[in-house]
């Protein structure tokens, strides 16, 4: 199959893409699989961190009719890269970390606007859990202008452990909240900061908000209490963007 499938199935055809390090965004498995190849594809995916998931087989059956065993894997259109790999690079070029995390954002075309956004104010990466967040898509690049063609994405198991690393890094912690009382306004943004953006239905999960450093909130006014995550993340890199010229 070319590079530009969506989608690959077949439990060897999947095996040997997880092999040759083709970027794998999770898979989907049919209920009650068994077999030598199969427990050979849950290892190499335990293994390379891709998240997969049980379904019923008429799931699968949505996206190809062909002869798919039980096994549907969805290709990236990004090549996923490790956090722990980003910062050196940051610091080498004499420059303050500014990640952006995005914790249960579930719309593709949302990711791709905060991805472009991020990409033109400044961001080194975002960073996401390997589950729970919108797939990365050809509607996601679209929508991002092509930035998540160059644009680091950092792929976790843990959204929760990957923030903490980057805390005991030396990055301040910043989640926004609606709910907060403190304006982003009058909130320290400088130095190296990790910028979190929840869901719009579910904000940020209460483990995160407990290690924040700030909890910020944008100030509105008119009927309409909250905004979209990318604009929202749109305003709050452009704040961070702002101080750090300010403290030049």
């Amino acid at each position: 199959m070319g590079k530009n499938v969506d989608f690959i199935f077949g439990l060897r055809p999947v095996i040997e893409a997880i092999r040759e390090g083709r970027q794998i965004d999770r898979l989907l498995l049919k209920h009650n699989l068994q077999g030598q190849l199969f427990h050979e594809l849950i290892r190499e995916a335990t293994a390379n961190d891709i998240p997969y998931q049980f379904v019923p087989v008429e799931r699968i059956n949505l996206h190809t009719r062909k002869n798919h065993q039980g096994v549907l894997a969805f290709i990236s259109p990004v090549e996923y890269q490790k956090i722990e790999n980003i910062l050196p690079a940051v610091y080498e070029k004499g420059e303050d970390p500014l990640i952006i995390c995005l914790d249960g954002v579930s719309d593709v075309r949302n990711f791709g606007a905060v991805a472009r956004s991020a990409s033109c104010l400044g961001a080194h990466a975002v960073l996401i859990p390997s589950k729970g967040v919108a797939r990365i898509s050809a509607d996601s690049v679209k929508t991002s202008a092509g930035a998540l063609n160059n644009f680091p994405v950092c792929r976790v198991k843990s959204i929760t452990a990957g923030i903490e690393f980057l805390k005991e890094s030396g990055l301040k912690v910043i989640s926004a909240d609606e709910k907060s009382n403190l304006s982003l306004f009058d909130a320290d943004l400088s130095g190296p900061v990790v910028l979190i953006m929840g869901s719009e239905e579910r904000g940020i999960s209460g483990e995160i908000l407990k290690i924040s450093d700030l909890v910020v909130k944008i100030p509105v006014t008119g009927q309409i209490g909250s905004l979209n995550v990318s604009v929202a993340a749109g305003i709050l890199l452009y704040e961070i963007k702002r101080q750090r010229f300010m403290h030049r």
